[in-house]
């Protein structure tokens, strides 16, 4: 028997992260939202028109999440990890170390999630 996931069914997944209000830069991996609060060292609002799904790149469905520019830096660190949330749940990826100063600015570039097709 073959396996398959309807596009529908793939974006399921990424609607969630599609949802999130804040996108923050950290300086280690968090545990939790009050983790992510607690150490972030910039934060960005930002909503649905920051995201967008197509087709994977291999397979599947992909998540866009837009480049944030100039992102005013509120405590100095070095930024390892980007997290998107809504509050409540998140998603954490890594990101090049980078020593960050406050009161300066960050650019967080496009990145992509993907969700591959089974197999």
């Amino acid at each position: 028997m073959g396996k398959l996931a309807t596009d529908a069914f793939i974006d399921g997944g990424l609607d969630a992260i599609d949802g999130c209000t804040r996108l923050t830069v950290q300086p280690s991996e968090p545990a939790s939202i009050a983790n992510i609060t607690a150490n972030l060292l910039a934060s960005v609002v930002v909503d649905g028109a920051d995201f967008t799904k197509a087709n994977g790149d291999v397979s599947g469905r992909k998540l866009t999440v837009a480049q944030q520019a100039a992102i005013s830096i509120s405590a100095s660190g070095t930024a390892t990890h980007v997290v998107i949330d809504d509050g409540v749940d998140y998603y954490v990826t890594t990101c090049t170390s980078q020593a960050l100063t406050s009161g300066g600015t960050v650019t967080v570039p496009a990145w992509d999630i993907e969700i591959a097709d089974p197999v």
